[in-house]
């Protein structure tokens, strides 16, 4: 394998039998969509019954020994102390001298002497090489990105298509359990990136295969779908979820992006305190907002937003075609002063495109809590 070829998940050779349209995201091969309708057909499969996603490309890694969970919660923004085990909590890794956002990812709380990190695919390496500088005598950080499986089951018949592998469903929002699967370790998070009621598995990388089979013959009564990360890209652009390199990046802050409330202000310490209570003091960073198109168009990444007289007062960060709402929506950056139903125009190829300026979620959607 040379240094350009891209990884594969433990899941590939089932997504190519089944045509899917692989592309490269974030170094590795996945299924962007499959044949018989696409994305929008994965999409709505999810809002009104039940898809399987693969996102065995999201990292792992464990850190443990005495004082695990006090480690993490000196390097990543939120309270770890706020929960307890069995709960995963959302958190984001920033740089210490700017305030951006490394990665955002979730950690298990296990105990006191362990927690294991999903970070992000692209993003994994350099928040263990963060980690591993700061970390602290007796303490273990492994690098487990392709030791485990990762499938994803989301919609409002999640619940049975989980339950129907003789695993747990009755969690509490990011609440897991330690369960098996066929004489293996699988752990069920009750998390997800869509809105509606979902599950996370993480398996051992070698028994993908056997859950992701077993899933598509639990889902078919529903007329459940796999689905790509065509799909999950619209489904999280609907709730106005954050995606790290669009929404949170190292140039756009938690404060920027609204995710204050993944933030322990009262904390000793985290990565990045001083400057990101510096900013959020300081309250003349832009803000994220919602699009809603009003016309034809479909704003992109990078789109400049202006008000109505002509100003260039943001930018967008993500945008797609809501197959929900059956039109334009877009995530941006706008300056201090935009509020909720300001009429303003994106630069879309060179053609004034308007919207009104809204907060997300854009949809409601059934059970994600």
């Amino acid at each position: 394998m040379t240094q350009t070829d891209p990884l594969t998940s433990p899941l590939h050779e089932r997504h190519v039998a089944l045509g899917a349209k692989m592309a490269d995201f974030g170094g590795w091969q996945m299924p962007i969509e499959y044949p018989g309708g696409g994305v929008l057909r994965e999409h709505t499969a999810v809002r009104e019954r039940v898809g399987i996603f693969d996102v065995s490309h999201l990292g792992k890694a464990l850190v443990s020994g005495p004082g695990a969970a006090d480690f993490c919660n000196a390097c990543f923004t939120n309270d770890l102390r706020k929960v307890t085990p069995p709960k995963a909590q959302y958190t984001m890794c920033c740089d210490p001298e700017t305030g951006g956002v490394v990665d955002d990812l979730i950690q298990y709380y296990k105990g006191d002497d362990e927690v294991f990190l999903i970070p992000n695919a692209s993003n994994t390496t350099e928040v263990v090489a963060r980690m591993r500088a700061e970390l602290p005598e007796g303490l273990t950080l492994t690098n487990l990105h392709h030791d485990h499986g990762i499938i994803a089951v989301q919609g409002p018949r999640s619940a049975e298509v989980v339950a129907a592998l003789g695993l747990p469903t009755d969690l509490e929002y990011m609440s897991y359990a330690d369960a098996a699967f066929g004489g293996e370790p699988l752990t069920v998070c009750r998390t997800g990136y869509t809105g509606e009621k979902g599950y996370e598995l993480v398996m051992p990388w070698g028994r993908a295969e056997a859950v992701w089979d077993a899933l598509v013959e639990a889902m078919a009564p529903y007329e459940g779908l796999p689905c790509g990360l065509g799909a999950r890209d619209t489904l999280r652009t609907e709730m106005g979820y954050a995606l790290h390199g669009h929404e949170l990046s190292m140039e756009i802050t938690p404060n920027m992006a609204r995710a204050g409330w993944a933030v322990g202000w009262d904390k000793e310490t985290f990565w990045g305190k001083d400057v990101l209570s510096a900013q959020r003091a300081e309250k003349s960073c832009r803000l994220a907002w919602g699009l809603l198109v009003d016309g034809r168009g479909i704003p992109r990444a990078g789109c400049v937003v202006k008000n109505a007289e002509g100003a260039e007062i943001g930018v967008v960060t993500s945008g797609t075609m809501s197959p929900t709402l059956k039109k334009g929506i877009a995530l941006c950056l706008l300056d201090r002063g935009a509020s909720v139903g300001d009429e303003v125009v994106v630069d879309v190829r060179g053609r004034d495109v308007a919207a009104t300026v809204t907060k997300p979620p854009f949809v409601q959607a059934g059970a994600g809590d």
